[in-house]
């Protein structure tokens, strides 16, 4: 396959319809460890196969998050040594160190806390749409529930999450142009200015919320630094809101124009667990997570040389025909599912999936029970992103239950 066959980096690929899954499908059958060119830096590995993927996802020894961070641009050795107080861009032992301080926040105990809370909040996102027949189904539905529980976890207020969600979405729409990029990085200052501030607070009057949990927490004598816990602030904000409303969006997106399968859903609720993880592994909300080879090494066949970047596309290896029968059918009874869009196991497995299962199934709940008849109500506009998959606007209209 011609080196300029497939642009993984044109974001014309994955505005129109998500994910350009007919791409990946070429690329596992011709050419599924792929050196794509990339204008302005040195090239990477395009890995799409399913299995290929979870080698790279569980041997962090050899496939380095530290090296270069996760993104596919390179990062200047400034921005580097900022995102490497990311427990996100730390390989072990640096990284089961901080993994350890960060679980003290989110142990069952405390997701189970949460539990009844996450239910409240999204039987108050519904009532408020409820009535108006009709609503922006990102902004108004998916957007706010991570917003809201994010709120909850840090103890700030609820406007102030929704805030920091319009942020989010600033970082991962902003294109390569010099405006693009300046605004990107406007919004992660602001970002962690937020983050400055919360953190003088609650280590001044601590409370019963995880920021609290975080800031006092200690492994073998340590507490989080100042930037550990500013760029912890920084993940959660973005993983946390990302996955849930992505997934929410992008999954009731796909049962509108499946009608059968959303009837199928509303007349049997218990189908809502495995319907959630089938959406999980048809419309994964993160396309992609970069690596670096520490060492010469053979991938599914194709010698890789230490410091290349290997980049693992998540939304490929899900619909990887090799272990997903017919998997670009959304099949709500799929079983097995071991779908990877929480990541492909290892130490980077994602350490909230459980919560935004949590969140997901609340707010799927409330919305197939009460909000009837749903369809579109207009053009639905997709993330202008190469990183982040799912609807940025989508109008609805429906009949109140």
């Amino acid at each position: 396959m011609p080196d300029d066959a497939i642009d993984l980096l044109d974001l014309r690929h994955f505005e129109a319809g998500g994910p350009p899954y007919e791409l990946f499908a070429r690329l596992r059958r011709e050419s599924p460890i792929h050196w794509h060119a990339e204008q302005g830096g040195p090239g990477f590995w395009a890995v799409t196969r399913y299995d290929d993927v979870v080698e790279v996802s569980r041997d962090s020894a050899t496939y380095s998050s530290y090296a270069g961070g996760t993104m596919i641009a390179d990062a200047t050795p400034e921005q580097l040594f900022v995102v490497r107080q990311m427990m996100l861009n730390l390989d072990p032992p640096q990284h089961t160190k901080l993994r350890a301080l960060i679980n003290k926040g989110f142990t069952p105990r405390m997701v189970a806390l949460l539990h009844d809370r996450i239910g409240e909040l999204a039987r108050a996102i519904v009532d408020r749409v409820a009535e108006r027949g009709a609503c922006d189904f990102v902004t108004d539905v998916a957007g706010e529930l991570p917003s809201y529980v994010i709120a909850e976890l840090m103890g700030i207020p609820l406007d102030d999450g929704r805030e920091l969600y319009r942020l989010t979405e600033r970082m991962h729409t902003a294109d390569r142009t010099p405006e693009g990029l300046a605004s990107g990085t406007q919004a992660i200052f602001e970002m962690l200015s937020y983050a400055n501030g919360i953190r003088a607070e609650k280590r001044e009057r601590p409370a019963n919320d995880i920021a609290s949990t975080l800031l006092a927490a200690e492994v073998d004598g340590e507490k989080l630094t100042d930037l550990e816990f500013d760029m912890f602030f920084l993940l959660l904000i973005n993983a946390g809101g990302d996955t849930t409303r992505n997934l929410v969006a992008g999954g009731m997106l796909e049962l509108l124009r499946r009608p059968d399968v959303l009837r199928t859903l509303r007349d049997e609720p218990r189908l809502l667990p495995g319907a959630i993880e089938e959406m999980l592994r048809f419309c994964s909300p993160v396309v992609h997570f970069r690596r670096t080879a520490t060492r010469d090494v053979v991938l599914g066949g194709q010698a890789i040389a230490g410091g290349d970047k290997v980049v693992v596309f998540y939304s490929s290896a899900n619909r990887d025909e090799t272990v997903f029968p017919d998997p670009d059918t959304l099949d709500i009874a799929r079983s097995p599912n071991e779908h990877v869009a929480f990541g492909g196991g290892g130490v980077h497995y994602c350490l909230g999936a459980n919560l935004a299962r949590v969140e997901i199934r609340a707010l799927f709940g409330e919305v197939l029970s009460r909000l009837n008849d749903m369809e579109l109500a207009g053009p639905v506009e997709r993330l202008r992103s190469n990183f982040i998959n799912g609807p940025r606007h989508m109008p609805v209209r429906f009949r109140a239950h």
